[in-house]
């Protein structure tokens, strides 16, 4: 019986681990070459915390059959990625969540970063994105980046949040309070701008915007910057998930008490299934490893999801991305950096006819580039109405040669 966990963030350990408590054979796949995930950055190196598990680091998921899993190993550029596919008695989808950004003119330019990009360089690597550096966007993980980049020496000129995270209501996250309360000595020199947005980026100057409670803009001023890092929340990476034939609830994998998805013996824990944070993922996966290893999942367990589900709703609230970012650009603003589109090219689509999700990107190229859409479809999503469903049957880019010789 082997179990086959594909991602090793907080979800992804705890399933590999508990799965392996019970006596199954796991294989934990992870596109990096330590697991950690993006939260434990480097923190774990070495296998040998893993007791009981095989862990395939630098592999990925390339297409996935009933559970039958097709991987490749080896660096993504590499010519000699070697492949293998597993028969998996269970399948645990923990592949967890990458930034949010919305579209403004200059957001493409080398001036700006996503906020998760800037953490991972200063907890990775130990580098700052520059020495002047703006923080923008919404949620609390903006705290976050901010105090890695102050780790790594980088002045942190402010951070502009476009909610109000005063209004958040703490009673569903009381643990929360003093990982909160631990960002005072920060913010005692940085400023916070709430209502804020970076709504521009050109030559080293940021615009600035004051908005309103929908997010429109009601003044700006300029500040002098070397790198600016938005994040509005998080999306999460479904690609495992609907290559399996996973449903997709609200923007994210629809899960039971024990985290079975719709297709028998998938699972699902972590951001995949609902942005919460390290915590809720953690327990998630503890709870898909003992149900995906055909243990018994404890009360205890459940109530713990419960709790961080609840918590994760009130982030969702207090932390939402308003329709009034659709005004921040013109027409001329590129909504998707892989084929450089912009905006008016793929409203200029709708108003020639091109209503659906497929003809929309024949007709504009929107999400056809390496990313397949990953960073645009979401945004293009909100200024069309058009929906899209994001199923592939190949998973990642792969070479024909690749798929000949598998």
């Amino acid at each position: 019986m082997t179990v086959v966990v594909v991602g090793a963030g907080p979800a992804g350990l705890n399933a590999a681990r508990a799965a392996a408590g019970l006596g199954r054979e796991v294989v934990l796949v992870d596109a990096a070459p330590s697991v950690g995930g993006q939260y434990w950055r480097q923190r774990f190196s070495s296998p040998r915390t893993l007791p009981g598990v095989t862990h395939l680091a630098s592999t990925v998921v390339w297409a996935v059959e009933g559970r039958r899993v097709h991987l490749l190993t080896g660096p993504a550029d590499g010519p000699g990625r070697s492949a293998r596919t597993i028969e998996a008695s269970a399948l645990v989808i923990a592949t967890g969540a990458y930034d949010r950004v919305v579209p403004f003119p200059g957001w493409d330019s080398a001036e700006v970063f996503t906020a998760g990009a800037a953490q991972a360089l200063a907890k990775g690597q130990g580098v700052a994105v520059g020495q002047r550096v703006l923080v923008g966007g919404t949620g609390p993980f903006l705290l976050a980046v901010a105090r890695s980049l102050l780790g790594v020496g980088a002045s942190v000129v402010g951070i502009a949040e476009a909610n109000r995270p005063l209004r958040w209501d703490l009673r569903t996250g009381w643990g929360k309070v003093p990982e909160l309360l631990g960002y005072a000595p920060m913010l005692a020199r940085v400023p916070l701008w709430t209502r804020t947005a970076v709504v521009g980026v050109s030559g080293g100057v940021a615009t600035v915007a004051r908005l309103d409670g929908a997010w429109n803009v009601v003044g700006t001023r300029s500040v002098e910057v070397d790198a600016v890092c938005v994040g509005y929340g998080f999306l999460p990476q479904l690609d495992v998930a609907l290559a399996a034939g996973c449903e997709v609830v609200d923007g994210f994998v629809g899960v039971d008490s024990s985290q079975r998805t719709s297709v028998a013996g998938v699972f699902a824990c972590g951001e995949v299934t609902g942005v919460g944070g390290a915590d809720l993922a953690a327990v998630e996966g503890w709870v898909a490893g003992v149900a995906a290893g055909g243990g018994v999942v404890s009360r205890a367990l459940l109530r713990r999801v419960r709790a961080g589900r609840r918590f994760a709703a009130a982030l969702a609230r207090a932390f939402p991305v308003r329709e009034g970012w659709r005004g921040w650009g013109s027409e001329s603003t590129l909504v998707c950096r892989c084929e450089g589109v912009s905006v008016g090219e793929v409203l200029g689509a709708v108003r020639e006819g091109a209503v659906g999700a497929r003809s929309l990107k024949l007709v504009s190229r929107v999400g056809l580039g390496r990313c397949q859409g990953r960073m645009c479809l979401s945004n293009v999503a909100s200024l069309t109405g058009v929906e899209f469903d994001g199923r592939r049957p190949v998973v990642v880019p792969v070479r024909l040669g690749e798929i000949a010789d598998g």
